[in-house]
């Protein structure tokens, strides 16, 4: 059973109030524009709207959690880099050298870097939260990936996480990872979540190539068939084919839904742990919103879980939170045209049913 805390957690998530959807899509009737002219844009600004119920939502402080964490599963030849790059990876963050950074930058996106369980030293951890649960997860083909005990910290850890950004003023999330073989971790918790074979759910992650996607296919297969028994909820999915930054993502979502904010769902690893989430509590769904869709095979079915269609399609596979930086200048265009466009009455325009009558 989960700690006090998530409990407490869990039963403060409620569905969002759908009479502010109604208010929100009636205020777009009344803006200056043909009715659905900004497509999509409007569908955002009224999910944001009615999360934050009220008709004039703001983006503020706009924040990107990147958790950090490594995999004992990487000792089956999963992985075509070592996994030391992991810690190297988040030094390079740190130092603001990776994608995320140069993205996040651009868009004036806060950026959190959170050692949720990396592995090995990070030589230089100025800027970084260090959280770590336990260097890395144990081998899931062996054993349980972790413990109950580590399960629940690493929850807390992503509770913890958004309710300090929230407390900050943020209202908008984002959530990124980074570890070295997290890919075979996320397509066993998409097997095991949906059901469909190993092969339906396994991509090339990093860029594994043939021998390596064997030797995940065959890890996949072994970790499901030993944990078998075991895979009764997504409490003990996690916990026996889990990942520490999965775990930690899993919190944020479940954080971020009791206190009413929006996440933005990067690609397959972050999916995967925002749909464990939605499985402990179906109302965190309306506080999610899909960024992208991975070239990850597994990452359609996760997007199911979560009733997801998401903003584009660009052929990304990164991870780090990329999406979700490139999604967040969408979402603020989106709230930006619904609270400062004329209504038809203000502008002294006339409607569409002005014209009819």
């Amino acid at each position: 059973m989960p700690t006090a805390s998530l409990t407490e957690t869990v039963a403060c998530i409620r569905p969002v109030d759908r009479t502010w959807l109604a208010r929100a899509q009636e205020h777009q009737l009344r803006l200056t524009k043909p009715p659905g002219s900004l497509g999509r844009l409007e569908e955002i600004a009224n999910r944001i709207a009615t999360i934050q119920s009220t008709l004039t939502p703001t983006i503020h402080r706009p924040r990107i959690v990147l958790f950090a964490a490594d995999h004992g599963v990487c000792a089956e030849g999963v992985n075509p880099y070592p996994q030391a790059v992991t810690a190297q990876m988040v030094s390079n963050f740190l130092r603001g050298g990776a994608a995320i950074n140069a993205l996040a930058q651009e868009a004036g996106i806060e950026l959190e870097i959170v050692d949720a369980g990396v592995a090995h030293d990070i030589p230089d951890t100025a800027g970084l939260s260090y959280r770590a649960v336990a260097r890395g997860t144990q081998n899931f083909c062996v054993e349980a990936a972790m413990t109950r005990q580590q399960l629940d910290a690493a929850l807390l850890l992503g509770i913890e996480t958004a309710e300090r950004a929230v407390d900050s003023g943020c209202t908008l999330l984002g959530i990124g990872e980074m570890g070295i073989g997290n890919t075979t971790t996320a397509s066993a918790l998409t097997a095991a979540l949906t059901g469909l074979e190993p092969n339906a759910v396994i991509g090339r992650g990093a860029g594994a190539d043939d021998p390596c996607m064997a030797r995940k296919r065959s890890a996949i297969e072994r970790a499901l068939t030993l944990h078998k028994a075991h895979l009764t909820g997504p409490f003990e999915i996690l916990e026996r084919l889990g990942g520490f930054e999965i775990a930690a993502i899993c919190g944020l979502c479940l954080g971020a839904a009791a206190r009413r904010c929006a996440v933005l769902v990067d690609g397959f690893i972050a999916t995967a742990a925002a749909a464990v989430a939605v499985r402990i509590s179906e109302p965190v769904r309306d506080y999610l919103i899909a960024a992208h869709r991975s070239t990850e095979p597994g990452h359609g079915p996760l997007l199911d879980i979560l009733d997801q269609r998401p903003l584009f399609d660009l052929q990304m596979r990164l991870g780090e939170g990329t999406g979700a930086a490139i999604a967040i200048p969408i979402v603020r265009a989106a709230v930006a045209a619904f609270t400062r466009m004329a209504t038809f009455e203000s502008a002294g325009v006339s409607s569409a049913s002005e014209g009819s009558v």
